[in-house]
C-alpha cells in the first residue's frame, strides 16, 4: 500500500499483515466498508466469507488450532458478533489465538442511540482476553500489532478490537504509539517449573492418572508429549487418559491409545477417584460438565493434583525432562489392531470402525457429537496418523466451521467433519463456503434425526422417555434430507445405510479433491 494515502483501515489491515495475520473471515455489513476497502487492497490477506457470523468465528478457531497463529474476522457491530458468539465461546475454551475487528457506527453518531447501537464490549468481554476500542485514527497501526500479540497471551485468546466506521475512512496521518490503561493489564507470562520437584512427588505417589490437555505440537495431546507419557507411565504403572473434549490431539498408529476421560460422572470418578495424584499436562482440573446430585463438581481436590504444564506451554520439553530425571526408557506404544466393519445396517460402531479404517494418513478429523464421536475416537488409535479436533465449549454449530476453518489452514491434509444431525443445522450455511472456497473437506452426517444426547439425559438413573420429551428431543417430521440439502449449497453428496454403501463412499470421498457430504442413516 501507498502509506501517504493510507486510511485508518489501512494502517489496521496493513499491520495485521506485518504480523502475519494472513486470513479474515468475513460476514462485514454497512459499518464495516471501509475495511471492506482496505482489505481489497491488501493482498496478502485471503478472506473468507461466510453466510453467517458464528461460521466465520467457528472457521477462525479451526483456522488457529491447526497454525498456532491468529486469523482476523470481520463482524458488523454487536448484533453480529453476538451471532458469532457460541463459537468463541468454544475457541475461548480451545485457547484459540483470534483477532475480532468490529465496526462500529461514526463516533459522532453513536450519541443518538440508532437501530443497531449496543454496548459491544459488554459482549465482547467474556468471549475475549482483551478488548480495546480504537479511540483515535493514529493509534490504528499499534491497536492491530497489540491485538496481535495480546491473542498469541495465556495459551491463546481472543483479542477484539471496535473500530468506529469514521476512523477506519479518515486518513491515517502520523500514526502513534498505544498507551493502555493500567486496568487494560498486560500480556501474560508463563509459570516456572521445577521437574525435580515433580519427580520427587511422582515418585511419592501410589496410583498415578496423567490428565493430557489439547492444542499445538508441544500440548500434551501432541505426539512428542504423548511418547514421553508412554515413556513415563511406563516407569512408574501410572495410567493417562486425554481431556474429555480436547481441542486438538494428535492419533494413529505409533501413538499411545489414550483414551478421553468419560463425559459423565460415573466413569470419570472410576477413573479418577482411585488416583493419590492427577497430573495436569496442559489440562485444567477436571469438573463435570454439568451439576449432577451426589456428585461432587469439581472431580479432584487441590491436594491430589500436580501440574506439570499451564495450557499453552511446553508440555512435550518437560514431560521429557521428568522422564530422563525418572530414568524412564523408550517405550513403543502397543500396536492397536483394527478390525474391519461387520456389513449390515449402519450402527455408530460400524460407522467409526470404516471411518477408521479408510481415513488417509495426515488426515484432520472435525468431531462434533457423541453418537459416532466417542466411537470413532477410540478406534481411532488404530488409523493411520491423523489429528482429530472436538467441541470444546459444548456449543453446538462449531464441527462444520472448525472443518472449513481447518482446511483453509491446511489446503494439502484431508478434512473431515464427523458430525451430527442436530448440531450441524446450526451452522448449515458452512456448505456454501465449503463450496465457495472448493475446499477439500468430506462431511459426514449421523443422521438419527433426534438429539439424543439430551434423550440419554433425560434417561438418567432409568427414568423413562415421555411423549412431550420425545417430541421435544425429535427432527422427524419431517426429516432432512442432507443430500438435497448441500446439493443446494453446491455441495454433492450421497446416502449411506449399510456399512458397504458408506465404504464405496468414503473411497470416493477419499479420492477426489473439493466438498462432498455423505449422510449416513441410523
Amino acid at each position: 500500500m501507498n502509506r501517504k494515502h493510507m486510511t485508518g483501515g489501512d494502517a489496521l489491515v496493513s499491520a495485521l499483515a506485518d504480523e502475519k495475520v494472513g486470513v479474515c473471515f468475513a460476514n462485514p455489513g454497512t459499518t464495516e466498508l471501509d475495511l471492506v476497502r482496505s482489505l481489497e487492497r491488501e493482498e496478502r490477506i485471503r478472506c473468507v466469507i461466510g453466510l453467517q457470523e458464528n461460521v466465520c468465528t467457528g472457521g477462525a478457531d479451526g483456522y488457529g488450532r491447526m497454525t498456532g497463529r491468529p486469523s482476523a474476522t470481520l463482524l458488523h457491530l454487536g448484533p453480529g458478533f453476538a451471532n458469532g458468539i457460541a463459537n468463541l465461546h468454544n475457541a475461548r475454551r480451545a485457547h484459540t489465538p483470534i483477532v475480532n475487528l468490529i465496526g462500529d457506527h461514526t463516533t459522532w453518531h453513536l450519541p443518538y442511540d440508532a437501530p443497531l447501537t449496543s454496548d459491544i464490549e459488554s459482549l465482547a468481554r467474556p468471549v475475549s482476553g482483551w478488548v480495546h476500542r480504537i479511540g483515535a485514527v493514529e493509534q490504528s497501526d499499534a491497536v492491530a500489532r497489540e491485538a496481535v500479540k495480546r491473542s498469541l497471551s495465556g495459551g491463546g485468546q481472543g483479542a477484539t478490537l471496535i473500530v468506529p466506521a469514521d476512523f477506519q475512512a479518515q486518513p491515517a496521518g502520523e500514526q502513534v504509539p498505544l498507551i493502555l490503561p493500567a486496568s487494560e493489564g498486560k500480556p501474560s507470562v508463563r509459570s516456572d517449573f521445577n521437574a525435580d520437584a515433580a519427580v520427587q512427588r511422582l515418585k511419592k505417589a501410589g496410583r498415578i492418572v496423567f490428565l493430557l490437555g489439547g492444542g499445538g505440537e508441544l500440548s500434551g495431546l501432541g505426539a512428542r508429549a504423548q511418547k514421553a507419557v508412554q515413556r513415563i507411565c511406563t516407569a512408574l504403572g501410572a495410567s493417562a487418559f486425554a481431556e474429555t473434549f480436547p481441542s486438538r490431539s494428535e492419533r494413529g498408529q505409533g501413538l499411545p491409545a489414550f483414551d478421553r476421560l468419560p463425559y459423565f460422572p460415573e466413569p470419570a470418578r472410576d477413573v479418577l477417584d482411585p488416583a493419590d495424584l492427577v497430573v495436569l499436562v496442559g489440562a485444567l482440573p477436571p469438573v463435570t460438565y454439568f451439576g449432577y446430585e451426589g456428585h461432587p463438581s469439581l472431580l479432584v481436590t487441590s491436594d491430589r493434583l500436580l501440574t506439570l504444564a499451564e495450557v499453552g506451554e511446553d508440555a512435550a520439553e518437560r514431560l521429557e525432562s521428568v522422564a530422563r530425571l525418572l530414568g524412564a526408557g523408550e517405550a513403543e506404544a502397543p500396536a492397536v489392531t483394527l478390525s474391519p466393519p461387520e456389513d449390515g445396517p449402519l450402527t455408530p460402531a460400524r460407522i467409526a470402525l470404516a471411518l477408521a479404517n479408510e481415513l488417509p494418513a495426515q488426515a484432520i478429523v472435525s468431531v462434533e457429537g457423541g453418537t459416532c464421536g466417542y466411537p470413532f475416537y477410540a478406534a481411532s488409535a488404530g488409523a493411520r496418523p491423523h489429528t482429530t479436533l472436538t467441541n470444546t465449549g459444548g456449543a453446538i454449530g462449531q464441527g462444520l466451521p472448525v472443518a472449513m476453518g481447518a482446511a483453509v489452514a491446511c489446503p494439502d491434509r484431508k478434512v473431515v467433519a464427523l458430525l451430527s444431525d442436530g448440531s450441524t443445522q446450526y451452522t448449515i450455511q458452512t456448505l456454501w463456503s465449503l463450496a465457495h472456497e472448493d475446499l477439500d473437506v468430506l462431511v459426514l452426517i449421523a443422521a438419527n434425526h433426534q438429539y439424543a444426547i439430551l434423550r440419554n439425559e433425560l434417561r438418567r438413573g432409568g427414568a423413562e422417555l415421555g411423549r412431550r420429551a420425545a417430541e421435544m428431543t425429535s427432527l422427524e417430521n419431517p426429516c432432512i434430507d442432507w443430500v438435497m440439502l448441500a446439493g443446494s449449497y453446491g455441495v454433492p453428496g450421497g446416502r449411506a445405510s449399510t456399512t458397504a454403501e458408506l465404504l464405496a463412499l468414503l473411497r470416493q470421498g477419499f479420492s477426489t479433491r473439493g466438498p462432498m457430504l455423505i449422510e449416513m442413516a441410523l
